[in-house]
């Protein structure tokens, strides 16, 4: 029996966030040793505080999931500092970005596609997009969707389920439209990027199928067993907001490298062989 093979470091931010919990849940502990310091411990926002935390540990990997929705330099500059300590000592970055820079069409998005952001978050991801290649070149920036059907309730269960209980009467849009998929296989695509140096460039990490807001919220009810009546539609148009409307990540890149990707629907029932 040989020896046992070294654990890489892997360096995750956002550890406490719906996605980066998933991602130190699934880590494989015999192939990554996990860094993940709490936001109390490592302002994303300094250079010097990223940088003297990259160069104390030297990762082999860094996974960025971190960001604060309505905060420029939480996102951006964060991003610029993770990616340009990533470059300098050697890290392989793997940098979370959203499909909420594209403005929405009736074509699904590939790799290719530029940015054309219609909201203030959609422009901060996008330039954070901007800043990590021209920093970290040799990153992999990952486009993901809503996620969903974890291990606790996220962002978009929380919603259904305030609906279902009453204490909300949020109503859901039929035309917003995205690739919602399982936060555990966006976790698991994630730590795959990060272990095979061969990928470079954007990956995007959809679901299988589109689903509008009123449709997604009426899956999640059925995933958990709620009832249903209380779930109701709207739409952009109705409500005159501004926002992206279809966006569906073709994600067929990742799946010719082998991740899973689901969105959430129940499997469906195995039919009875016949004789």
């Amino acid at each position: 029996m040989g020896p046992k093979r070294r654990a890489r470091r892997l360096f995750v931010t956002g550890a406490t966030g719906y996605l980066g919990s998933h991602l130190l849940a699934d880590a494989e502990t015999d192939r990554w040793q996990i860094i993940a310091p709490p936001s109390r411990a490592l302002d994303l926002r300094s250079a010097a505080s990223v940088d003297m935390a990259i160069a104390d540990w030297r990762p082999s990997a860094i996974v960025h999931t971190a960001y604060r929705r309505d905060d420029r330099t939480a996102i951006v500059d964060a991003s610029r500092h993770v990616a340009r300590a990533a470059a300098r000592y050697g890290a392989r970055l793997i940098h979370v970005s959203t499909d909420a820079l594209f403005e929405g069409r009736l074509a699904p998005y590939d790799e290719r596609e530029p940015p054309t952001p219609v909201t203030a978050y959609g422009r901060d991801k996008a330039d954070a997009e901007l800043v990590v290649r021209a920093e970290c070149p040799r990153a992999v920036i990952v486009r993901t969707s809503l996620l969903v059907a974890g291990r606790r309730p996220g962002t978009q269960e929380q919603l259904v389920a305030d609906v279902v209980s009453g204490t909300s009467t949020t109503r859901f849009f039929t035309d917003e439209v995205r690739s919602p998929v399982r936060v555990e296989d966006v976790a698991s695509g994630l730590l795959a990027l990060a272990a095979d140096g061969s990928v470079h460039g954007h990956v995007h990490l959809g679901g299988p199928r589109p689903f509008d807001r009123y449709e997604l919220a009426l899956a999640i009810a059925e995933l958990n067993d709620w009832p249903t009546h209380r779930i109701a539609p709207t739409s952009l148009a109705e409500q005159g907001l501004t926002r992206p409307t279809r966006v569906v990540l073709d994600s067929s890149r990742a799946t010719a490298l082998g991740i899973t990707l689901r969105g959430p629907t129940r499997p469906a029932a195995r039919r009875p062989r016949s004789n």
